[in-house]
């Protein structure tokens, strides 16, 4: 157990505007200017990555061929050769990478993708010199190379000084023409790997034309909505601004008897997305008022009436769909509920609009009985998953809002219903801070919240739990004991790869504003490494 430090946002700043060490810096321009260059094997590999932008000298004009690089440095060159962005993460992986360190962001990128590990005891150990047999376990996992050979057994002379958690990597990653040996057979496994080796076996990967396009390809990102939800217009736009966003999501359709809806929608808002080029779905929400709801949907008057008018709202304004969020359905009303779907969906494609509609992860209980899967993900476009409240405001146990094996279940038994390619999955930029004793209780934090109410309750402890794909906090405090599952960037870029890696259409985020800087490059490069495939 240790306790991770929270990055303050001076240092966030710092970070996110990617400075680099002189030590290790990328270069800009064509040619080198390196005058200690000329006798390496790796010249023309340097030049080129140098060229573009992926290494940089050691001093103004020497690059130090033959100086071993460092753990961190490698890690850096694998999130620029991969096109990803440094994360300033609010959380550190390592208990000895420090916040203010120029590889920071880049550390906590390749992190949050599982290219890197740590050492033991939670240590990056930065400084320490790559072996050649830890560049291999690096190369191996970065580049997914799981499907070259066998990789039980080593050819090489030396291959029983290959340490037993390298041999596989060693062999695929000579297999696949990266590392080779010395003249005599020889891997030297604990030999540090030179800069100039890097750039040699950096340029093998942008010169395989299946990588390369990989490598460049842009982030696959899909749709992206962004419900609004205690945010001003103007305060909605700029948090729009900074995300990943493309789809806006108000909160402006409610029903206020079995037969009307309320409209709230602020033109100014929906005029600024048409100018941006982005989407508009207004959100239609019951206030998981249940009787209301059965009154709309058990008649079909009413129900043909509030259709009417969410259909002209949707014209009126230009919008380009509706989000239905009905819930606490009851099950009886599964019938009606459907029925509600179907015909506003197609009422809305005769307009050229969509229609996404929310559902809870089905757990067997009569929270989603009233819901059809299969039938609404026939009726609408899209059917957004609500990841979270695994563990709600008065569940009687306390937890994680949305651990990575709950929400991928959740997952797995909607798409038995619903193609993935017309589903979306909700991610929440949201946590609870649990109170253990005398009784469980909790209070509802945004990720920006919680790094204040860390920093409260005083001296704690934090560690990473593998299982569930989030750091957890435990603390105690004038004899109370605390408890957080904290969301941050590394959990959500796991729940972001696993969207991607079913081909999900995209996701969705409750809320806009309730998330940290670090969300955003860390969803991005989610998306764009789940979308590499080794050649």
């Amino acid at each position: 157990m240790r306790f991770y430090r929270l990055l303050n946002l001076g240092l966030a700043a710092f970070l996110a505007c990617g400075i680099a060490p002189p030590a290790f810096a990328a270069g800009t321009s064509v040619g080198t200017p390196f005058r200690d260059i000329a006798s390496s094997f790796a010249k023309a590999d340097i030049a080129a990555l140098y060229a573009k932008g992926i290494v940089g000298g050691t001093s103004a004009d020497t690059f130090s061929p033959k100086r071993g690089v460092t753990r961190a440095e490698f890690a850096a060159l694998l999130i620029r050769l991969f096109g990803l962005e440094p994360v300033a993460s609010r959380i550190s992986s390592f208990i000895d990478v420090p916040l203010g360190a120029w590889y920071y962001g880049s550390t906590e990128a390749a992190s949050q993708l599982g290219i890197v590990n740590g050492t033991g005891a939670g240590a990056f150990r930065p400084a320490a010199s790559l072996t050649r047999e830890q560049a291999a376990v690096l190369l191996a996992r970065a580049l997914k190379l799981e499907g070259y050979g066998g990789g039980e057994s080593s050819s090489y002379e030396d291959a029983d000084d290959i340490s037993v958690w390298a041999v596989a990597s060693a062999q695929v990653a000579t297999e696949a023409g990266l590392i080779e040996g010395d003249s005599e057979g020889h891997f030297r496994p604990q030999d540090a790997l030179t800069r100039e080796e890097t750039a040699a076996l950096l340029n093998r990967i942008v010169r395989n034309d299946e990588w390369a396009d990989g490598l460049e390809r842009e982030p696959e990102m899909g749709l992206q909505l962004g419900w609004q939800y205690l945010q001003t217009t103007a305060e909605f736009i700029a948090s729009v601004k900074r995300s990943t966003v493309n789809t806006l999501v108000p909160r402006v359709f409610f029903l206020e008897s079995a037969s009307a809806v309320s409209d709230s929608t602020d033109e100014t808002l929906v005029r600024w997305a048409d100018e941006s080029g982005k989407q508009v779905w207004g959100m239609v929400g019951n206030r998981s008022d249940a009787e209301l709801t059965h009154r709309l949907l058990e008649d079909e008057s009413n129900r043909q009436d509030v259709i009417d008018q969410l259909v002209a709202y949707v014209d009126h304004y230009g919008m380009d769909g509706l989000n239905l969020d009905f819930e606490n359905v009851l099950p009886i009303d599964r019938f009606g509920l459907t029925a509600f779907v179907e015909e506003l969906a197609c009422r809305l494609h005769r307009i050229g609009a969509v229609l996404s509609v929310n559902v809870s992860p089905d757990l067997g209980s009569d929270w989603t009985a009233a819901f059809d899967y299969a039938a609404l993900g026939e009726a609408a476009d899209y059917i957004v998953l609500m990841g979270y409240d695994e563990h709600w405001g008065g569940s009687p146990v306390a937890g994680s809002v949305a651990s990575l094996p709950w929400v991928a279940s959740g997952l797995d038994t909607l798409h038995e219903a619903v193609p993935a390619s017309r589903t979306i999955l909700a991610l929440p930029t949201y946590t609870r801070k649990w109170t253990l004793a005398p009784s469980v209780s909790s209070t509802i934090l945004s990720i920006r919240e919680q790094a204040a109410a860390v920093e409260s309750l005083g001296a704690g402890s934090c560690s990473w739990d593998e299982t569930i794909g989030q750091y957890v906090y435990t603390f105690a405090n004038s004899g109370t004991t605390y408890k957080i599952w904290a969301e941050d960037s590394r959990s959500l870029a796991l729940k972001t790869a696993e969207a991607a890696k079913r081909g999900m259409a995209g996701l969705a985020y409750w809320y806009i504003g309730g998330e940290t800087p670090d969300i955003w490059p860390a969803v991005r490069n989610a998306a764009k490494y789940a979308s590499f495939a080794s050649g």
